[in-house]
């Protein structure tokens, strides 16, 4: 189910953007079928962050914490345990870019651990 229209050249800019960091997993080794917490970054002014933050769990996510900038913006934090294969990289970057457009915040980005199966 799709909450918002995206962009489509905004997308593909995004998915692009993916791909080196799913190299970059790959590179340390990860697996990507092993689920883990996935951090998305959203960056905002300060009312529409707050909103943002308060509806994560309704969206699926767990709000794990805001940040200030020095010019006056604020971030939240927010995460989901996903795998890191494509698939679900791309469903969760589309999820991200219809938040952006119903909450007027910028979407900076995500990130994860590589998981490679073996103990820390």
């Amino acid at each position: 189910m799709s909450l918002a229209k995206v962009d489509p050249a905004l997308l593909a800019e995004e998915l692009a953007a993916n791909e080196e960091v799913l190299s970059a997993l790959a590179e340390n080794g990860d697996i990507a079928a092993i689920s883990r917490p996935i951090d998305l970054h959203f960056k905002g002014n300060q009312t529409n962050i707050e909103m943002l933050a308060s509806n994560a769990e309704t969206l699926g996510f767990r709000f794990v914490g805001f940040a200030e900038y020095e010019d006056g913006d604020m971030a939240a934090d927010l995460q989901i345990d996903s795998t890191s294969d494509r698939e679900a990289i791309s469903a969760l970057t589309r999820r991200a870019l219809e938040i952006e457009i119903l909450h007027a915040v910028e979407f900076d980005g995500w990130g994860c651990h590589a998981e490679t199966g073996l103990a820390d």
